[in-house]
């Protein structure tokens, strides 16, 4: 999942198929924002485009949550309905001779990436775009301007690691200082060294009460 930039195009992985671009619809849906306040004459098409974007996020949406066949076979049909009026409008706009260049540009685009776009389409597992990830990638982007520190490949790459883990803990409920603090305790307790043990300190290895003992409370987020 990842935005037009054209570097993710020209990598070899991509251009044998070991690796599949699918494209987000947020950066294609700025597009159409920036037509809109760009250039008045066109805010009613922006908008109409705006609108059909809505509705694909919004049946995709029924379809994830859909708890029965029915809902589900419904919900994919409206939604491959949207897509398939969307791809048929940007090709008859795009058929029109006398077609505004900020239109042009931008449906040129859309229909460049149209593939990458409606992967999601075949695979529900796909999101429609990459803010989750982005919003993860927050912190770290941040901490590069903020932070210093990392001048020296070392450090670097200790950030890399420490990201890595971080982001694992969060994603099993468990609380980041908890954990940090029962891992260099033991680091301490054994001179200084890795814990013999250490595999015992992976969220799947755990029991269920110590899993319980460093999770995240509730009411109060330590992770950061």
């Amino acid at each position: 999942m990842v935005d037009r930039y054209s570097a993710y195009k020209a990598m070899a992985q991509v251009k044998l198929g070991n690796i599949v671009l699918a494209f987000c619809w947020a950066h294609v849906r700025r597009d159409f924002v920036k037509v809109g306040k760009g250039w008045p004459q066109h805010k009613e098409w922006a908008l109409i485009w705006l609108q059909l974007i809505r509705a694909l996020y919004h049946h995709n949406r029924l379809r994830l949550a859909a708890r029965t066949a029915d809902a589900a076979g419904t919900a994919e049909a409206e939604l491959r309905q949207v897509a398939t009026a969307m791809q048929a409008r940007a090709a008859a706009e795009l058929a029109e001779p006398g077609l505004a260049t900020p239109r042009r540009r931008v449906l040129t685009s859309l229909q460049e990436h149209w593939e990458g776009l409606t992967r999601f389409l075949d695979d529900p597992r796909i999101p429609m775009d990459n803010n989750a990830s982005e919003r993860q990638a927050r912190g770290p982007a941040l901490g590069r301007k903020n932070d210093y520190g990392s001048g020296a490949l070392w450090s670097g790459r200790l950030a890399a690691m420490l990201f890595s883990l971080f982001a694992t803990l969060g994603m099993a409920g468990l609380n980041v200082r908890s954990w940090l603090t029962e891992y260099l305790n033991r680091c301490a307790e054994d001179g200084g060294q890795i814990p013999s043990d250490v595999a015992t300190f992976l969220p799947w290895n755990m029991s269920p009460e110590r899993r319980g003992a460093l999770a995240l409370d509730p009411e109060r987020d330590d992770s950061s």
